[in-house]
């Protein structure tokens, strides 16, 4: 089997409700595009990903996927994948980490499909359900925190995730108020979005964890390593980090070695694929740390984290990030959490990905095709 064609349709995404997740996002635009991936074969067998979401549209990377990644796999077999993981992140600096996962993804799903096997049970199952914690975008008040994580606990979700003001003692008084009007039994985390500096990380940690908050995620700035070592020292909250520093697998070794955070991070379109992805959940799992599967930015890089997160053990939680009319598009069935807060693969258990693409809404809303 070989790669006969990749082709990138950007199509258009309107109507995104006013939504913001910290200072990182700012208000995100009420319109976008997203890049649907397709890498041919001769078999006739096609892989799908969908390349860019609401805070970054996939026309902004698309042409170096196309101009850069391209030329490396035309002609390859897409079974190669390790072989094409390297040769294609050897040429990283002249393209994006997004292209690179968007890649990684559509060959995968090629090979489900040609294993006729759905993607988990091709990277090795451990399980088919997992619990779910709604993760907020930012509110105006802590009574408008409280209320959604009440909400959500009433239909039966088991966890909650604030992304705060970035203020500290705005972010306490918000951490207070939903642990007062979900009570003990929820389990709560708090992503401050790298907005803290020393003082104020120490200063908010040390509330959330009198308040009984699980974990404690990227307060500090993305490469503030020492500043993580002595936050860890300082608290016995559960620290999270390695989101949002650059790179895959190998940019893990800092943080291991200094060993300054309890999780590592990532997901598939910032760290680069499911390739990158599961050579990191494993060696996670070799220091016996959680890789917490961050929420991938688009529907079917989503249904893309669900898949690695069913092929491995150390990941406690699926993402779901909110409003859902800002995180979901271009699928007839997208990701549902059930009644119990628990999400299902079996909706997905079909050969590759397995999501059902909206390919009537791209041709209606196509902008371009990239070859």
């Amino acid at each position: 089997m070989k790669i006969t064609d990749v082709t990138v349709t950007i199509f258009a995404w309107d109507n995104i409700p006013p939504t913001t997740y910290g200072r990182h996002t700012g208000r995100i635009p009420s319109k976008t595009d997203i890049g649907l991936v397709t890498v041919q074969t001769d078999a006739g067998i096609e892989g799908h990903a969908f390349l860019g979401g609401v805070g970054r549209g996939g026309s902004t990377d698309a042409g170096t996927l196309i101009g850069v990644l391209k030329p490396i796999i035309m002609g390859q077999d897409p079974l190669d994948r390790e072989k094409l993981y390297h040769a294609t992140w050897q040429r990283g600096r002249n393209t994006t980490l997004r292209c690179l996962g968007a890649v990684d993804v559509a060959l995968w799903d090629i090979a489900g499909k040609a294993a006729n096997m759905p993607l988990h049970k091709l990277l090795g199952s451990y399980r088919d359900t997992v619990p779910a914690y709604a993760s907020s975008s930012v509110h105006a008040t802590p009574g408008e925190y409280g209320e959604e994580a009440a909400m959500f606990k009433s239909q039966g979700w088991k966890a909650y995730k604030i992304h705060p003001p970035t203020d500290p003692d705005e972010d306490i008084k918000v951490c207070a108020a939903v642990r007062k009007a979900v009570g003990d039994d929820m389990v709560l985390m708090l992503d401050s979005t790298w907005a803290y500096d020393y003082p104020a990380a120490v200063k908010v940690g040390l509330a959330i964890q009198d308040l009984g908050y699980y974990w404690y995620e990227d307060p500090l700035a993305e490469d503030d390593i020492e500043g993580y070592v002595k936050l860890k020292q300082q608290l016995h909250i559960p620290l999270m980090a390695t989101e949002a520093h650059p790179g895959g697998l190998t940019t893990y070794a800092p943080w291991l070695m200094a060993r300054c955070t309890d999780y590592l991070r990532g997901d598939v379109a910032v760290k680069g694929g499911l390739t990158s992805c599961m050579k990191t959940a494993h060696l996670a799992e070799a220091f016996h740390m959680n890789y917490e599967v961050h929420h991938g930015g688009n529907s079917l890089n989503n249904v893309a984290g669900l898949h690695m997160i069913m092929a491995i053990r150390n990941c406690e939680y699926f993402e779901v990030l909110l409003p859902s009319g800002a995180q979901k598009y271009g699928l007839v069935e997208d990701i549902e959490v059930g009644r119990d807060g628990m999400v299902r693969i079996a909706p997905f258990n079909v050969p590759g990905l397995g999501a059902k693409i909206d390919f009537d809404l791209i041709k209606k809303k196509q902008v371009a095709v990239l070859k």
